[in-house]
């Protein structure tokens, strides 16, 4: 009889240190019956100092080498401690893979930025999913090792691939099937995939969640589960909120609303496809790892406390006509056609006779490239360092301390559920103290 599958999906911060491998080696070890798919992302914050690495390449100002030897470096002391016996197969495995980037290194920078983003970055993964898995299997928990690219095939828009599902289907179902017959589990990479042409491609930041769906949906799989460093879904980050509550349960519906406006717990495109095949999903904690967690599926009635989700890096960029004409429909199309090319996530948007306004993630360049590519045509004003608030099912109370010391610069109410701010902070303004005579 076939065993149902399951996909587990472990982040960065789970990774972060040869403590931290072992925790998830012991979480695996009650497992180690099933038919699992494990999802790994890069250790720690390997992703963004591969980010350094890649700025620093294409500025050509001499640090590129230096910062990819610190990233080596510490990825070398974390298998010093995993592996006492020197492993001689894995530290080959690894350094393979990090003199692939050494050899873009040592070319010109590409001219075009994402491609060279997406063949620098994407060595986290690859170098974290080796280490772990030959972990595993050091731990008497045989692990097959698979590449991620060979499996999801995307278009060859780097940096934000679309999956080709059709093509992926056929690959999981030819590379990971015959995988999943035999004992053991099957480990892969998050964040990465490859074009036709077997170019590697990223699935967008903080795309492991995504590809443990895609993993799920391929597989048929009986649940997914995400490990997080908290005890599963919230109403708000704790850390920036007090008496925050758990979710239990949640709706898909309720959850890809969540993940669309920001919340951190989820990749926002993780849920559709596990929703078009009513897998579960799961998420748990790994330290707490026998805590319930929350459960996601179409089986929970949507009756919910309010909710909070604050994007932070959000950038307002409001547009208006350089001519005497109002935005028009034909105005609104050429901006969307540029929108798509670029694969820019729209946060938030409103329009008027004269104006246009959109509220975008500034964590790169595409918002200038935006900004460059309409200034022909388009007036462009810009307001950086701004958030994105929203609050879902709200009270009167909660929106009264949320708007404390903050300018409102868009608002949106969406139906009677939502309502969105983009907000920048202000200065509490007090009277000055007149000296007396």
């Amino acid at each position: 009889m076939k065993r149902p599958v399951r996909v587990f999906k472990f982040g960065g911060s789970s990774l972060k240190d040869a403590a931290a491998i072992q925790n998830v080696a012991n979480i695996l070890r009650d497992f180690k019956d099933e038919s699992l798919v494990v999802v790994v992302s890069a250790m720690g914050k390997t992703t963004n100092a591969m980010e350094t690495v890649v700025e620093a390449h294409a500025a050509q100002n001499g640090k590129a080498f230096d910062l990819l030897n610190e990233i080596k470096a510490q990825h070398y002391r974390i298998m010093d401690e995993l592996f006492p016996s020197q492993n001689e197969e894995v530290y080959a495995a690894v350094n393979d893979v990090f003199v692939e980037v050494e050899w873009v290194l040592e070319e010109p920078p590409h001219d075009n930025y994402d491609y060279m983003y997406d063949q620098i970055v994407s060595i986290g993964e690859l170098v974290s999913s080796k280490i772990v898995s030959a972990f595993l299997n050091q731990m008497e928990l045989p692990t097959a090792w698979l590449d991620a690219r060979d499996v999801i095939l995307t278009d060859d828009i780097f940096r934000e691939g679309w999956v080709q599902w059709e093509q992926t289907q056929e690959r999981a179902t030819k590379l990971v099937t015959p995988l999943l017959e035999k004992p053991g589990f099957v480990l892969t990479q998050g964040f990465i995939g490859s074009t036709t042409e077997n170019f590697t491609t990223t699935l967008g930041r903080e795309g492991s969640d995504y590809t443990a769906a895609i993993f799920s949906f391929c597989m048929d799989a009986q649940d997914m589960t995400i490990w997080k460093d908290v005890p599963g879904v919230l109403t708000a980050d704790p850390r920036k909120f007090e008496n925050v509550t758990l979710l239990d349960r949640l709706s898909y519906k309720e959850a890809i609303e969540m993940t669309y406006y920001g919340a951190k717990v989820i990749h926002p495109k993780t849920i559709k496809p596990l929703q078009n095949k009513s897998i579960p999903l799961m998420v748990k904690s790994y330290i707490n790892p026998e805590g319930a967690g929350t459960y996601i599926s179409d089986e929970v009635e949507d009756n919910y406390p309010p909710m909070v989700a604050i994007e932070g890096d959000q950038v307002l960029l409001q547009i208006s006509t350089r001519d005497f004409s109002f935005v028009a429909e034909h105005h609104i199309r050429e901006l969307f056609n540029i929108i798509a090319d670029l694969r820019i996530q729209v946060n938030m948007m409103q329009n008027s006779a004269i104006s246009f306004s959109l509220c975008v993630n500034d964590v790169d360049d595409k918002a200038d490239r935006f900004a460059q590519r309409i200034e022909q045509d388009f007036k462009v004003m810009m307001d950086r360092g701004l958030e994105l608030i929203t609050v879902r099912h709200h009270q009167p109370a909660i929106m009264e301390e949320l708007r404390k010391g903050k300018i409102v610069l868009l608002e949106e109410r969406i139906k009677d559920t939502t309502i969105q701010m983009v907000v920048k902070d202000v200065p509490v303004m007090r009277r000055k103290k007149v000296p007396t005579a």
